[in-house]
């Protein structure tokens, strides 16, 4: 599995032909098959390339939404 640090992940904001990435719990998803993250974006909130994890804390939704969508990788904590 690949190791993200946190400037790699921002690289994978979907923008400029880049895939959308996020990361939560130390995980980082491709999020690019996505309806909701076509553009990067998600409900005009989110910007993929980050860190989401305090972020979906305050979502209607649960964290199980996350299990439709692939792992590829973690996120390196910051040293």
């Amino acid at each position: 599995m690949k190791k993200f640090k946190k400037q790699e992940l921002s690289q994978h904001s979907g923008k400029n032909g880049t895939k959308p990435y996020i990361a939560y719990n130390g995980k980082v998803y491709d999020v690019s098959n996505s309806f909701f993250w076509k553009i990067g974006k998600h409900q005009v909130l989110h910007q993929a390339g980050e860190d989401l994890t305090e972020a979906l804390q305050e979502a209607p939704h649960g964290a199980d939404l996350l299990e439709r969508v692939p792992i590829i990788g973690v996120i390196l904590k910051s040293e």
